[in-house]
């Protein structure tokens, strides 16, 4: 008995080593599935990011028409999806089949893709995840700058399989049998869509930094204006395409210059770099403090940066807004995203209108009501003006007060002679824009749920 006790045991043994191996192998193959191969410096690395329309012979005004037009789609279309996403029932796949996300934006990062790698441009969206091209052979391709993507060049193109879990981080995906790949949809909130294959690429940056393993659509089908600007978009949200998640970076910051500077450039950091670079560069703004506040989550829009808005102050009034206006709803609709890709601010519209009306009793200027700028507020300037003072406004988050500089919310233009407030009225969704985020690190720290605004001289950077 103690022999066939002594058999069992060797037995039972051997069988738990070659389990605890083969768990041991499984395991390290999800984890390389799971983080891509990279040369990335420990610190992280910049990217320099280029206004859609540096370069132009355009005045300040004229820069924040053409972004409010580029994105008054995207505006009315994300405030629509959320409430969408409520109303649809889990049946309802006429609804849900294709959630919208951000869309078009306002900067353009340069990138190369394949080996031999070929560079071309993107826009820079941290309001969706997917990171995306152009590729032959294209159905339906809109005309972009740079030659499109041939994957049959490239000899580290791979197509990923249906049981992927890239795959299954898609909103929506169809697993195409007579190619053996995951193909996806993504529609964005203005109206533009990418359709295709998802695939797995090397990726480089900034000409030295690559990065092999990454998911990204090959579209083959792509509606819509709202990307002419580039060759494709890179996705910097929440969610598990995006690439800050796939390089598995939990820090990521950009510094926008102002939109009026023609020569300094703006930049994106990714990784430890994100926190460290503007007392590095020595282009903190003297007695200025960095302002942190958490981010909120939504799980009916996963991808969005949500901010914890509580209330406004202009001049010395605190705003009579009511508390639930910016909260986000149990439901997902309502609240306040922080958006690169949207060039003005939204608020709801009983708090603009709050807002409007306190900054009209505190300016000593006439208002302009001809609605030749495109903006909701602006005042007619006297033909002599120099300077024009004007009230203070600040931002009440939950964890910390936000003042703005003058020039992020109030824009002149001398060929009209009217003074505007950059800012405008929205209804489901309010937006912290571009413009009033210029000047400052915005810190991403995606591992504590924060945002941070760090007064910098981005043209330093």
């Amino acid at each position: 008995m103690a022999s066939s006790f002594s058999s069992s045991s060797l037995l039972l043994l051997f069988f738990l080593i070659i389990l605890s191996c083969f768990i041991a192998l499984s395991s390290s193959r999800r984890s390389l599935i799971g983080h891509p191969s990279t040369n990335l410096p420990r610190s992280g690395f910049r990217l320099t990011l280029k206004h859609v329309d540096s370069g132009k012979n355009l005045t300040k005004i004229q820069k924040i028409q053409r972004g409010i037009s580029r994105g008054s789609h995207r505006l009315n279309r994300l405030g629509a999806a959320a409430v969408l996403a409520v109303a649809s029932g889990p049946d309802d796949t006429n609804n849900i089949k294709a959630p919208t996300h951000g869309g078009s934006g306002e900067f353009l990062m340069d990138l190369a893709i394949g080996n031999p790698p070929v560079k071309y441009s993107a826009i820079v969206d941290t309001g969706s995840d997917l990171i995306w091209t152009q590729c032959k052979p294209c159905t339906e391709c809109f005309d972009q700058p740079t030659p499109i993507f041939d994957p049959k060049t490239s000899s580290s193109y791979s197509k990923v399989g249906c049981s992927s879990g890239l795959c299954d981080a898609l909103s929506r995906s169809s697993c195409n049998k007579d190619k053996g790949a995951c193909g996806y949809v993504y529609t964005y909130g203005d109206y533009s869509s990418t359709r295709g294959i998802l695939a797995m690429e090397t990726f480089t940056f900034d000409d030295e930094n690559s990065v092999s393993g990454i998911g990204f659509g090959c579209g083959d089908e792509n509606k819509g204006d709202g990307f002419s600007q580039g060759s494709g978009l890179v996705g910097l949200g929440r969610g598990p395409l995006s690439l800050i998640s796939q390089l598995k970076e939990t820090k990521f910051s950009y510094c926008l210059t102002s939109i009026e500077d023609s020569e300094a450039s703006s930049s994106l950091f990714i990784g430890s770099l994100a926190s460290n670079i503007v007392k590095k560069a020595g282009a903190s703004l003297a007695g200025e403090v960095t302002k942190t506040m958490s981010l909120l989550r939504n799980p009916n829009q996963p991808s969005f940066y949500y901010l914890d808005l509580q209330g406004i102050t202009v001049g010395s009034k605190r705003l009579p807004i009511e508390k639930s206006t910016f909260e986000l709803a149990e439901d997902g609709t309502g609240g306040m995203i922080i958006d690169s890709g949207t060039t003005i601010t939204y608020l709801e519209e009983a708090a603009f209108t709050a807002l409007s009306k306190e900054f009209t009793s505190r300016m000593s200027l006439p208002v302009d009501d001809s609605g030749s700028t495109g903006l909701d507020l602006c005042f007619t300037l006297p033909s002599n003006a120099k300077k024009i003072a004007v009230p203070k406004l600040v931002f009440h988050f939950k964890d910390a007060d936000l003042e703005l500089p003058g020039e992020n919310y109030m824009v002149a233009d001398s060929s009209t002679g009217v003074l505007c407030l950059a800012m405008g009225s929205s209804n489901g969704m309010s937006i912290f824009g571009n413009v009033q985020q210029q000047n400052f690190n915005v810190v991403h720290d995606l591992e504590k749920d924060t945002v941070s605004f760090v007064p910098t001289e981005c043209g330093k950077l």
